[in-house]
């Protein structure tokens, strides 16, 4: 939808530079060509005529360009941001999940909790869920990591969703200044009545054409670095819970052997 109206508004930009191009080239043709041309003049006035640097160019864009430059800062701070925080070492602490499982199989759950608190973590959160329903049963076990994971994973992707945000509403603020040059440049239109050069029309056109620019430059990279962390929080939130389930199952299969001896020690008692 938004490559339409791009689409759309470039044509108009198009069209109406043509329309006042070829009026403009038409116009001397019926005037007495009397009027003398200085060549060397234009010649120094187009040497003069400073190139248009990055700076300028950002500023060309209005208060529209400033607001997407703020965003593109944003993007650029929230990007470095998540690539330290999310990281292997950050998700899964290395030595935690061994060290909580010693505890747990020599009975110490004190211990196996003050693993999980010293160590902050989205597996550390896991297993303090598990340790806290050791005593209920592994399906309580599994229910309560099964809920926490979902509720750390959440957590991790509304700060990724950030830049999610950012890559729509950079290239919406870019047809806005779109629409913003556009009405210039027709304005100018009408101020004239219709006898508008290229000259005239340029500064709307221009404005369009680098909003619609500095939008899509923001929402580009904002959108990849949104992919990137997303598949990166799927993946480590993916090996996090692997490992918080291979904590647990040493004590499963204890629990489950023991189980079996009592009922197999059942018939016995009753004979007995």
């Amino acid at each position: 939808m938004y490559f339409s109206y791009f689409s759309l508004l470039l044509c108009l930009c198009l069209t109406l530079f043509l329309s006042s191009t070829l009026s403009a080239q038409n116009a001397p043709s019926s005037e007495s060509p009397a009027v003398p041309i200085s060549v060397p003049e234009t010649t120094s006035s187009t040497e003069e005529s400073p190139s248009l640097g990055f700076v300028e160019i950002i500023l060309a864009g209005g208060w529209v360009g400033a607001v997407i430059l703020l965003l593109s800062i944003g993007m650029v701070a929230l990007f470095i941001e998540h690539t330290f925080r999310i990281r292997a070492a950050a998700i899964s602490p290395p030595g935690l999940a061994e060290s909580v499982q010693q505890h747990l199989l020599q009975g110490q759950i004190q211990e196996a909790e003050q693993q999980c608190f010293a160590q902050p973590s989205f597996l550390g959160s896991v297993l303090k869920a598990g340790i806290d329903e050791v005593d209920c049963g592994w399906a309580s076990v599994e229910k309560a990591m099964e809920d926490v994971s979902q509720e750390e994973a959440a957590r991790l992707y509304r700060r990724a969703e950030y830049l999610s945000v950012i890559g729509n509403i950079a290239p919406m603020l870019g047809l806005l200044g779109t629409v913003i040059g556009m009405v210039m440049a027709f304005k100018e239109v009408a101020d004239t009545q219709g006898a508008a050069r290229a000259a005239d029309l340029a500064n709307g056109i221009y404005l369009a054409l680098v909003t619609t620019v500095e939008g899509l430059v923001v929402a580009i990279p904002a959108m990849a670095g949104f992919a990137v962390i997303r598949n990166r929080i799927d993946e480590l939130v993916a090996e996090a819970s692997h490992a918080a389930l291979a904590v647990f199952t040493p004590l499963r299969k204890n629990r489950r052997a023991r189980t079996g001896r009592t009922q197999a020690n059942a018939p016995t008692q009753e004979s007995v």
